[in-house]
């Protein structure tokens, strides 16, 4: 004669053991974290088109051009690019806001640009702004 719980029987358990789940979510989480920077790099992309405010200065701010020969003038002075971060720190001396404006020709390639504006940064320049042609409609 048996006494007790129902004769022996197991109770079952109706919770949801979470822990294989869990270790399969940090296991996707790992392999995301380690593939995604290797997805960015080669992709190709085509920025937008935007069209961009009007900036607001209380000083004219000098306009430095760079053409498709890649000759770059402040104004209307030429300047070659080896000289170009100590005319600006000389020109920029003295003013209170340390503002330039960038026209370029779309036909540069992007790495003279940049070498440009690393130069524009190390002269102590604190804003560049860039000189666009509105969109077309």
């Amino acid at each position: 004669m048996m006494t007790g719980n129902g004769g022996g029987k197991k109770k079952l358990m109706s919770d949801i053991n979470v822990t294989p789940f869990v270790d399969i979510m940090l296991v996707l989480l790992i392999i995301f974290m380690v593939t995604s920077p290797m997805m960015t790099q080669g992709v190709d992309v085509n920025l937008p088109q935007t069209q961009a405010k009007e900036i607001k200065t209380e000083e004219d701010p000098l306009i430095l051009t760079v053409d498709i020969n890649k000759e770059i003038t402040i104004e209307k002075h030429k300047i070659e690019i080896n000289e170009l971060e100590e005319k600006l720190a000389a020109m920029f001396k003295y003013r209170n806001n340390k503002e330039l404006l960038l026209r370029a020709d779309k036909d540069i390639p992007y790495g003279f640009i940049m070498q440009v504006t690393a130069r524009i940064k190390g002269a102590g320049i604190e804003k560049l702004g860039m000189i666009t042609e509105p969109e077309d409609k």
